[in-house]
């Protein structure tokens, strides 16, 4: 905090994330199954006795200020839109803000796949919750809540038609867990990780630039194949259903809408599987989630898809597959920790020879999601 001359009073922070397993599902009414990681974006602060947040990016180098009385879009340094549109909602939502001061840096690798927009959100979110109402008492609110708002902060003021995946595992994660989320009800359950096993998270370091038009374009493949087959999402279509109708659909959009009816199937399966601690049945259901991300959504890419082959040739693999929307970002591999050391390797070794590019590598462990505290 010297930043603003002051000592600080509050830390808050929250999470990137991986998705296990759930891949382009979240918009299809169907199952996700994230997990929060051990790289968070924190901010230090203090509260403030005028209407005015103040906010210093270690990362970025950046400084931005605005008054909570009229809150609008940065148009230089757009880092601050997330923390400006949770301040908006959070109004709009009838919450009383108190201004503060705060630095801000984030440990989730930007443009990754690893969601630091919404590890941003959240803890923005915290970080007005430790601040109060004008002095008084800390804002209220509960795990849920806060990712809906924060969700609401990405749609309606930075203008990002996000899920509410991302946010809800950042808010409601906690160590040692994944999270199974229904993405209809927002009904969501903890479910423990396995001992003994490590989340090994590679970025590509391979621009998504396809990602976001792709993005669009499966999603309106869905919407035609749920609408061919008379059903309201094609979450609502069973596997056994898909099949005898399959022949009604055009080939490219049977494509489509088989990897999201099998992937559905196949979140269920690894929930039961994490239950029972079968780490091998998991990493098989991540092997054959990745290969139809290839294959039947076709969203990976020569980067990804040598992650992923590197991988599962390293003894004490179980499964490894491209996480977030594709086209670049990240691949993870569940693995043995005894093998940590031998997968890291293979793939600093082996990856920049196959692509020309450097990878970066993180081994994570499930982590609690969004809190703030007082220094």
């Amino acid at each position: 905090m010297q930043t603003f001359g002051r000592q600080p009073a509050f830390v808050a922070r929250a999470p990137g994330r991986v998705n296990l397993i759930g891949e382009h599902t979240d918009y299809n009414d169907g199952f996700v199954l994230p997990m929060a990681i051990d790289r968070d974006v924190t901010i230090i602060g203090a509260s403030r006795d005028d209407r005015v947040v103040r906010l210093r990016s270690v990362n970025f180098g950046d400084e931005t200020s605005f008054a909570l009385d009229r809150i609008e879009k940065a148009h230089d340094g757009a880092w601050s839109n997330y923390a400006r549109g949770v301040a908006d909602v959070l109004q709009r939502a009838g919450f009383a803000l108190c201004g503060f001061d705060g630095v801000i840096y984030g440990e989730v690798p930007i443009g990754s796949g690893l969601s630091s927009s919404a590890a941003i959100e959240m803890a923005t979110l915290m970080a007005f919750a430790a601040a109060g109402a004008g002095g008084s008492a800390p804002l209220a609110l509960d795990g849920a809540q806060a990712a809906r708002l924060a969700q609401r902060a990405e749609n309606e003021f930075v203008g990002v038609n996000c899920g509410i995946m991302d946010q809800f595992i950042a808010s409601l994660g906690k160590a040692g867990h994944a999270l199974f989320i229904d993405c209809r009800s927002l009904a969501y359950e903890l479910t423990p990780m396995p001992k003994g096993v490590t989340v090994l998270v590679v970025d590509t370091s391979a621009p998504r630039s396809l990602a976001a038009s792709a993005y669009n374009e499966r999603r309106a493949q869905c919407e035609a194949a749920a609408r061919l087959l008379g059903a309201p999402a094609l979450r609502d279509v069973s596997a056994e259903t898909f099949e005898r109708r399959r022949g009604e659909l055009p080939d490219l959009i049977a494509r489509r809408a088989a990897h999201v009816i099998y992937e559905n199937r196949r979140v269920l399966d690894a929930v039961a599987a994490l239950r029972a601690s079968d780490v091998a049945t998991f990493g098989r259901l991540m092997n054959q989630s990745h290969a139809s991300l290839r294959d039947a959504y076709e969203v990976s890419s020569k980067e990804l898809d040598a992650v992923v082959e590197i991988a599962q040739r390293v003894p004490g693999v179980y499964g490894a597959r491209m996480t977030g929307a594709g086209f670049g970002g990240c691949a993870i591999a569940l693995v043995d920790d005894a093998q940590v050391g031998a997968l890291t390797q293979a793939v600093l070794h082996e990856y920049p020879r196959r692509t020309g590019r450097a990878p970066k590598v993180y081994a994570c462990v499930a982590s609690n999601g969004a809190s703030w505290r007082t220094l």
